[in-house]
């Protein structure tokens, strides 16, 4: 049996999932496949044809239920955490295990969500291979509990939702967590690789850290009542969507500079999400909504920039070699501080071509992709 769950571009609004912002991320043509090669009596086996590829090592071996994870970052974490997940949230305990070997066209480390896919694509190999009913909600959460909670990367839904739904979605966190399927048949993305690797254990913490610093402060000022009640001290129950920034910018002068950035990050990157979504609404795309969408990403790019301080400028000579060569937006993919590089454009190849020249790692001309699936359903398959 072989599964696979696809990678994703981080669209719109990055940054904003862990603050319950809804997010708009989009499944892509790269994929991950977990392949059943044995069926093992007492324990998971787990091997990565990338990482042994690159002289990494590559095998991991762990109990049936409720396994430990490793210290440090090692790849088997992601799916000790899935099994951990199937065992904590589904009540699912194994009497067999098997051996999976991985092999991933998602480059690692490059904001184009490698962990995700990994975990998707391993948690829809061990549903469909034990006969364990899931929902696509299932196992996003699977994968999602893997990532955040047992191998304790600050990330949020995003990524898991994305590799596990597939195609063009919002992701909405409140009042209740729930995914909008957009319509958009197709957008045409390239990705640009910087070939900087960066980690969101490295990044998230410190942002979410001086949010929380900006919002305290904010709250030992003499505000408004009704502006009180929308801000709590954390990022995660602060009412964002209901903050008017025009009531809160003289208090944003008050607080400290770096916090002030975050925050109005925050609410202009919100507010523009909201602009794109009535583009991305519609099947088919004229080429002046693409233009339009491209003037959102630009914007949502300088606001990583300048407000969140997540770019560098090996990323920023490669967005203006895309931009020279005629994409019509481009932006970050992902935590930034690296990674890769989105850009919508009609003229993919040219985009490509500079992206590379201008000092990429890799480039990719990219389609909207499904989520996770059944490659082959036979549990039989010949031995790696």
């Amino acid at each position: 049996m072989v599964t696979s769950a696809p990678g994703r571009v981080d669209f719109l609004n990055t940054h904003q999932d862990y603050k319950h912002l809804p997010v708009v991320p989009l499944a892509i043509n790269l994929r991950t496949y977990a392949i059943a090669v044995d069926e093992v009596s007492d324990k998971f086996i787990v091997e990565s044809i990338n990482l042994k590829e690159e002289g990494e090592p590559f095998r991991d071996e762990f109990s049936l239920n409720f396994p430990k994870p490793k210290l440090g970052k090692w790849f088997g974490n992601y799916l000790r955490g899935v099994v951990y997940a199937f065992n904590e949230l589904k009540g699912v305990s194994f009497e067999k295990g098997l051996k999976v070997v991985i092999s991933s066209e998602v480059p690692i480390g490059s904001g184009l969500a490698s962990s995700a896919a990994l975990e998707v694509s391993f948690a829809k190999l061990v549903s469909e291979y034990f006969g364990i009913r899931l929902s696509v909600e299932d196992l996003a959460e699977i994968a999602f509990y893997a990532e955040n909670v047992f191998s304790r990367i600050p990330c949020g839904r995003l990524d898991q939702y994305s590799s596990a739904y597939g195609g063009a979605i919002v992701i909405y966190f409140r009042p209740t967590l729930h995914v909008e399927k957009l319509p958009v048949e197709d957008i045409p993305l390239v990705i640009a690789d910087s070939g900087v690797r960066h980690s969101v254990a490295d990044i998230h913490p410190k942002r979410q850290l001086e949010i929380n610093n900006g919002l305290k402060q904010l709250l030992q000022l003499n505000l408004p009542s009704k502006l009180r009640e929308k801000i709590k001290g954390d990022f995660r129950e602060t009412l964002w969507e209901e903050i008017n920034l025009n009531e809160l910018k003289p208090f944003l002068e008050q607080i400290d500079r770096t916090s002030a950035k975050r925050i109005l990050f925050t609410l202009l990157m919100n507010e523009s999400t909201y602009q794109a979504l009535g583009i991305l609404r519609r099947r088919k795309l004229s080429k002046e909504a693409l233009k339009q969408l491209g003037e959102i990403v630009n914007y949502q790019h300088e606001l990583l920039r300048d407000l969140y301080e997540v770019s560098i400028p090996r990323i920023e000579k490669i967005r203006q070699a895309m931009l020279d060569a005629g994409a019509y937006g481009v932006k970050i993919s992902g935590a930034g501080m690296g990674g890769s590089l989105l850009a919508i454009a009609e003229n993919p190849e040219d985009i490509k071509k500079a992206a590379l020249r201008a000092g990429a790692s890799k480039a990719y001309v990219l389609k909207l992709d499904e989520g996770a699936r059944v490659e082959v359903t036979s549990k039989s398959y010949s031995k790696i």
